[in-house]
């Protein structure tokens, strides 16, 4: 084991000046980097085209070295002499490294993309060895006495290239759901393997003689069997690898993100981050690699041997051949890829800022013969990430090691970082390390245009290069008929119409020649002078309310719509007989009703002379005769006012007639108010037959 155990801490050494992804792969921009954790994650991307030109992975992690960062960067720096140890029953180490070549990913449509990768990768796991015996190796068995029960260990160690094809898919989208799947198919060529376990080993020292238990086995591939520094791609030794990979994001304001052309097709905004949640699941590795020259020995150990024996040994194996050899095996064997499942949240805080969780969880024993396993880690990072810029803190949980604290960032085509910079700057004693450096090509998705800025992407307006409203899908509202009134709000599109009339020409419904918005009665012809309505004959005497002097009256045209005045002979000396009375009673009563005041006033409306001329033509008739003008009204109001309003009227009466030359002694006149009604003030009828004007012959 001794070849086998120094290569191995060699493999740390390098290791550890390398990096590991941790806090990058989940950015929205890692583009083909976040292909190698999920495959999924390629599809729906920022990126038109990811160009990756050159990057480096790794980490290590163990729990039996403890060192000083800043120390192990000098020159000649010792595990031996400066490395705090903590010796243990099961000390475990795991280590890799990732180197990934040229690779990139682009867009074969809306909902797939495909990507082509190239890496070379070394994986190394040491498990339950023990503390002890590790420190006896450090020191060269020099000490002269000692006991160690090493028990059962297992070491492997694979490397191999990989040549990778990704495939992702839009499997789901609808409303705020959002479902992708990617599957990666991956050639493996073979680099070198190595691997050994034990079985009950135990080791003691007195003097000299060293006393050994156990059974030991070796193997892998020939290339690496004398030297381990020997790797290099063997065209014989390859096999198939399969990532698989499921990414749902929940997308809450999924409109704000989504464009609609005129018929209704949808488009995303490609260049923005739509989740408010996303949730990631693959499993990567599925496969193995077959070794077509492929060693494998096993020893028996029960023995004893000198230091002069174990110092003259070059190699592990010459050393082993010192004992027993049980069934030595040669044939073509089948390594395991070190299978893993990775589980990831993104949480989109605000604006720029997300906070991820993300768990990577072996699957493949650790006591397993000849099989790699990653460290299991879970890791909580916060990040702020724009297109040309992202910086994240990670902080993650690293199996053997423990809580670890680092940071990195992403300015364009360069991302550098490390899971546990911070952690290990402030630690003498770091278990573990990780780092990673990359250079690459990104190009981005772009915004969509809107050259004519009318607020409307080109990739849906109707009209790219002339400026409308969003309603018309970026095209101006046209104006068939050159009205002024746009066709959208315009009910004659082809005939010219004012804006009053929403675009339409005014029609003439009655075609009396006045336009129905001026036609006071626009169904029926009537003359301009009466705003198109027909003149009214309100008490249908023949004679129009226009010519009429008494319009609520009957009457006839002789007398312009008044009733007819009957010549009653006065006999001299004058005698009014009954009769007479009668009759001249009947016609004033007659004309008395189509007297009309304006609203709460004395004042007589002009419609009302008509009648009151006739009136004075049949008091002039009688010279004789003395008359009583009385003015009543209904209850409503004040009986005051009434009373004082009735006798207003009657006074107004009184003057007409005197002022067409009625004698003024022959006149008196009187107002009542309301206490003298002729009919019941609780009907409206019965109001308006008491509000009235009466002119009696004084007997």
């Amino acid at each position: 084991m001794k070849k086998l155990f120094l290569f191995s801490m060699l493999l740390v050494v390098f290791t550890a000046k390398s990096q590991s992804y941790l806090g990058y792969f989940n950015d929205n921009y890692a583009g083909v980097q976040g292909v190698l954790y999920n495959p999924s994650s390629i599809v729906d991307s920022r990126f038109k085209t990811d160009i990756n030109l050159f990057s480096i992975s790794g980490a290590a992690t163990n729990d039996y070295y403890g060192v000083n960062m800043s120390d192990l960067l000098k020159n000649g720096y010792s595990f031996e002499k400066k490395a705090i140890k903590f010796p243990s029953g099961n000390n475990n180490l795991i280590a890799n490294i990732d180197v990934m070549g040229p690779s990139f990913m682009f867009n074969l449509s809306p909902k797939s993309s495909l990507a082509l990768f190239t890496r070379a990768r070394v994986f190394a796991n040491f498990n339950n060895l023990t503390g002890q015996f590790v420190a006896q190796i450090d020191n060269g068995f020099e000490n002269p006495t000692f006991g160690v029960n090493e028990g059962d260990y297992n070491i492997v160690t694979n490397a191999w290239s990989e040549y990778g094809l990704s495939f992702a898919h839009i499997l789901y989208r609808k409303n705020q759901h959002f479902l992708k799947g990617g599957l990666s198919l991956k050639y493996l060529q073979g680099m070198g393997n190595a691997y050994s376990y034990g079985q009950n080993v135990s080791l003691t020292k007195t003097g000299a003689i060293f006393t050994s238990t156990g059974q030991v086995t070796y193997g892998g591939s020939q290339d690496v069997e004398e030297d381990f520094n020997n790797f290099k791609i063997d065209s014989k030794s390859h096999g198939w690898g399969v990532d698989l990979g499921f990414t749902y994001e929940w997308r809450p304001e999924y409109e704000k993100y989504t464009i609609r052309d005129q018929k209704g097709k949808s488009y995303d905004l490609k260049d923005k981050n739509k989740y408010k949640l996303r949730f990631g699941l693959s499993v990567t590795d599925i496969g193995s690699i077959q070794y077509h020259k492929f060693n494998e020995n096993k020893y028996n150990t029960n023995g004893t041997f000198t230091q002069a024996d174990y110092d003259a040994s070059t190699t592990i194996f010459n050393f082993l051949n010192r004992f027993d050899q049980i069934a030595p095996a040669s044939a073509p064997a089948k390594v395991s890829l070190p299978t893993a499942l990775h589980a990831n949240v993104d949480w989109h805080l605000h604006n720029k800022f997300y906070l991820n969780v993300n768990t990577d969880f072996s699957l493949i024993q650790k006591t397993a013969a000849n099989k790699n396993a990653i460290a299991n880690t879970v890791m909580l990072a916060p990040r702020f990430e724009t297109k040309w810029f992202s910086i994240y803190t990670p902080v993650s949980w690293m199996e053997y090691q423990g809580v670890q604290l680092g940071t990195g960032f992403r300015f364009g085509p360069i991302f550098v970082g490390s899971g546990s910079i911070i952690s290990n700057l402030i630690s003498d004693n770091s278990k573990a390390i990780d780092a990673h450096v990359g250079l690459k090509i990104p190009i981005y998705q772009g915004k969509l245009k809107d050259r004519d800025q009318d607020g409307l992407f080109d990739k849906v307006d109707s009209c790219p290069t002339v400026a409308g409203p969003t309603e018309n899908f970026g095209c101006p509202w046209p104006d068939t008929d050159k009205d002024g009134v746009l066709d959208k709000d315009d009910s004659c599109v082809d005939t010219i119409g004012p804006i009053e009339n929403k675009g339409c020409p005014w029609p003439d419904t009655d075609k009396d020649g006045l336009l129905d918005k001026d036609d006071s009665c626009p169904e029926v012809a009537g003359p301009i002078e009466n705003k198109g309505c027909p003149w009214p004959d309100t008490d249908k005497d023949g004679v129009l309310d226009k010519d009429d002097k008494c319009p609520d009256v009957f009457g006839v045209i002789e007398n312009n719509g008044c009733p007819e005045i009957k010549a009653v002979e006065v006999m001299a000396p004058v005698t009014l007989t009954l009769e007479v009375q009668k009759e001249v009673a009947k016609q004033i009563g007659s004309y008395s009703k189509t007297i009309l005041f304006d609203t709460g006033k004395a004042t007589v409306k002009s419609e009302s002379f008509g009648s009151l001329d006739a009136i004075v033509t049949i008091l002039n008739e009688y010279p004789t005769a003395n008359f009583k003008i009385e003015g009543h009204t209904d209850d409503t109001g004040s009986a005051v006012k009434n009373l004082q309003l009735s006798k207003d009227r009657a006074a107004a009466i009184k003057d007409y007639f005197i002022s067409k030359g009625v004698i003024q002694t022959r006149l008196t006149s009187e107002g009542y108010g309301s206490k003298k009604p002729i009919a019941s003030n609780k009907t409206l009828k019965g109001k308006t037959l008491n509000r009235r004007v009466e002119i009696n012959l004084v007997k």
